[in-house]
C-alpha cells in the first residue's frame, strides 16, 4: 500500500529534524572535546582533521588551489601549489579547534593568547564619536580576534545564517559567551548596526564574500567580482571610519593587525562613493591576505570565472 501524503510529509519532517539534531550534536561534541583536550593533543587532532578535509573535499581543494594560485599571480609550480593547499587546510582545521577552545575564557586568558599591532587605531576612531567598522577577510583566527576586541570594547558582529537553525543558534551562543553581540545577516542587521555605531561602538564585518548577492563590483587579485556594500554604506551614512584588519595564526598566539582608517573624500554621488570606498577596502583586504595567503579560509568560488566552472570540473594545478 502506498504511503499517504500526510504520513510521508510527517516522515520526511522527522528525518529532517533528526538530521538537524545530529549535525548540531556533532559540532557540540567536537567543541566539548576540543576544550577538554590539552592544547598539544587538540593541535594534533586539527592535523588529522586537515588531512581528512583535504582528501575528502575534492572540489573545495581545487578551489583553494585556484585561490592560492591567483594570489601568487600564477607563479606557483606543482609542488609549491600542493604545499600551499596543504597549509590552507591545516590553517582551516586549526581555526575550528581554536574557535571551539575560546568559549568561557577570561579576559586575562584571551589577552595571554593574543598580540596586536595597531590597537591605537580603535581608540583614536572612538574619540571621533561615530563608532568604527572593523572590516576583515576570512583569514587565520578571526574568531579569536573578535573575542579579544569584545573583551575590551562593545562589539556587534554579523553572522551568516546556517542550516539547521539550531546550529546557527548554538554558534551565536558560543560567540555571545565571548561577549560578542550577534545579529543575523539579513534585513534586520542594518538597523542594529546603525544603532551600535550611533552609540559610538564597534561593529565587525567579514567582507571578502558577497554572501547575500547584489553587491558592489571591485577588482580583487586581478579580476572583478562583487563585495558587500555594507561597510562603505554604513561608513558614509554615519561617519564611522573603516579599519581594515586581520588576525593571523602564529603557533599558540593569534596575531591581530589593525590597519589605519581608510582615507576617503566624498563626492555628491552616493553610489559612486560607495563603489570607490569599497574598492579602497578591497585593496586593503588584498594587502592583508598577501601577508599569509595560506591562511585565507575561503573554500567557495569568489570570482565569476570560478563560479562558471560548475561542479566536477577538472582544474589544472597551474592556472
Amino acid at each position: 500500500m502506498a504511503e499517504e501524503p500526510e504520513a510521508h510529509a510527517i516522515h520526511a519532517d522527522w528525518k529532517s529534524k533528526l538530521a538537524a539534531s545530529a549535525t548540531t550534536k556533532a559540532y557540540q561534541t567536537a567543541a566539548a572535546g576540543a576544550r577538554i583536550l590539552p592544547q598539544s593533543v587538540a593541535n594534533g587532532a586539527a592535523k588529522v582533521l586537515a588531512v581528512g578535509l583535504r582528501h575528502g573535499l575534492k572540489e573545495r581543494r581545487m578551489m583553494v588551489a585556484r585561490h592560492q594560485q591567483r594570489i601568487a599571480g600564477g607563479s606557483l609550480n606543482g609542488k609549491q601549489l600542493d604545499s600551499q593547499v596543504g597549509k590552507a587546510f591545516d590553517s582551516y582545521a586549526q581555526y575550528w579547534v581554536d574557535s571551539f577552545r575560546l568559549t568561557g575564557r577570561t579576559t586575562a586568558e584571551v589577552d595571554a593568547g593574543f598580540r596586536v599591532d595597531g590597537a591605537h587605531h580603535i581608540d583614536e576612531a572612538l574619540t571621533l564619536g561615530n563608532g568604527a567598522i572593523l572590516a576583515m577577510p576570512h583569514i587565520g583566527a578571526w574568531d579569536y580576534g573578535g573575542a579579544w576586541v569584545a573583551h575590551h570594547w562593545p562589539l556587534t558582529v554579523v553572522a551568516e545564517r546556517l542550516e539547521p537553525p539550531e546550529l546557527f543558534e548554538w554558534f551565536c551562543r558560543q560567540r555571545e559567551a565571548n561577549h560578542l553581540k550577534m545579529v543575523a545577516l539579513g534585513p534586520e542587521a542594518g538597523p542594529v548596526l546603525l544603532s551600535a555605531l550611533r552609540k559610538n561602538e564597534l561593529i565587525g564585518l567579514l567582507c571578502d564574500r558577497d554572501i547575500a548577492g547584489g553587491g558592489i563590483e571591485a577588482e580583487f587579485f586581478g579580476e572583478r567580482t562583487t563585495f558587500p556594500a555594507g561597510p562603505a554604506t554604513l561608513s558614509l551614512r554615519t561617519g564611522a571610519v573603516i579599519l581594515p584588519n586581520a588576525v593571523f595564526q602564529e603557533g599558540p598566539i593569534a596575531h591581530g593587525v589593525i590597519r589605519p582608517p581608510l582615507q576617503f573624500e566624498r563626492s555628491s554621488k552616493l553610489r559612486a562613493d560607495v563603489s570607490a570606498l569599497t574598492q579602497l577596502l578591497v585593496s586593503e583586504l588584498e594587502t592583508l591576505i598577501r601577508m599569509v595567503p595560506e591562511q585565507w579560509h575561503v573554500l567557495l568560488p569568489i570570482w565569476p570565472s570560478d563560479r562558471s566552472l560548475g561542479h566536477g570540473s577538472g582544474l589544472t594545478r597551474r592556472e
